[in-house]
């Protein structure tokens, strides 16, 4: 029997729990669904990620009303993904700010990515026509932005750490309290989406650099918040494992003239005992596979994923 497309039979509703992790540092989880935060300033807010739309916005911003009223003064968004940014505009943000990349995406297949993501997982688009259109960065940078918070609440980086999940990812770091928000450069106890990665500049020197941050609570893209600089290291670590794995599966059956099917069983094979039962194994895998082949077929810069390149991925390795 077929697997069911993607997350598409994943319609079950998700239990969120809002993590105060520092003071005035809030991560709002769901159980392998995209993870979302916020930092206070002395007199505003920097809110970290987006959600799929405005709507699924507002359910968090009423979580985090509870806690806070201050203004949204800044959305920060990780990447470019339809997940994470088409419900912007419930924040009524003064200022989003991206990577100078993530600009370069939305402008290339910010609709693509939009289509495709609803395919994928129409649980998480509550009311889609409530999305305005696409969401764009009013600042971008190319290497670190420093966000001063005032008063005695120090200060936020803003980080690029190299291409990663995609060629703009950016995290979020407190170093007064020690709290990263790593958005898809690391899942914690969730499988990973690699369908617009760098798989060997990830595994290697991203990976680093966001180990040297020294983290002691660390909010991943899914999976709950990490507590303790070992819990932390662990989690940065069985990200980098899973993209070796993938890179050692998927190389050997490409070196041997293999097909891209046969690599998708072989890294299925290795990875399902330890990640098979976490969230979005299976949804994410085929389309891993399908990225991680055309590096090694030499294609740099990802293809674009539409509705329809998702089908016919998803028939020839999961079908």
């Amino acid at each position: 029997m077929a697997k069911p497309f993607a997350s598409s039979a994943d319609l079950g509703d998700k239990t969120e729990t809002l993590d105060v992790v520092a003071d005035g540092v809030y991560a709002l989880t769901a159980e392998g669904d995209p993870n979302v935060g916020a930092i206070e300033g002395e007199d505003f807010l920097v809110a970290f990620e987006a959600r799929a739309t405005p709507v699924a916005a507002r359910g968090w911003l009423d979580r985090l009303r509870e806690h806070t009223d201050k203004p949204v003064r800044y959305l920060v968004l990780s990447h470019y993904h339809a997940v994470r940014v088409l419900g912007a505009s419930a924040f009524d943000a003064d200022v989003i700010v991206t990577h100078d990349n993530t600009r370069k995406l939305i402008a290339e297949r910010g609709q693509q990515d939009w289509d495709s993501e609803f395919g994928r997982m129409p649980r998480l688009f509550r009311e889609p026509a409530s999305v305005p259109g696409l969401t764009w960065p009013d600042v971008t940078f190319g290497d670190s932005m420093t966000i001063q918070l005032g008063g005695d609440r120090g200060e936020l980086v803003l980080q690029y750490c190299g291409r990663g999940h995609t060629a703009g990812d950016i995290v979020a770091w407190l170093p007064r309290s020690k709290v990263l928000f790593a958005g898809d450069l690391v899942e914690a106890e969730a499988a990973l989406y690699t369908g617009d990665a760098f798989h060997t500049d990830w595994s290697t020197g991203t990976l680093d650099r966001v180990k040297e941050f020294g983290a002691e609570v660390l909010i991943g893209g899914r999976g709950g918040v990490t507590r303790g600089r070992a819990a932390v290291d662990a989690a940065i670590e069985q990200t980098r494992s899973f993209l070796l794995v993938m890179r050692e599966k998927v190389g050997e059956v490409h070196r041997r003239g293999g097909t891209v099917k046969e690599a998708f069983e072989a890294t299925h094979a290795a990875l399902a005992p330890k990640f098979g039962a976490w969230p979005i194994f299976e949804h994410c895998l085929p389309f891993d596979v399908q990225r991680l082949w055309d590096e090694f077929d030499g294609v740099d810069w990802p293809r674009i994923w539409t509705a329809e390149r998702d089908r016919e991925v998803w028939d020839v390795l999961q079908g």
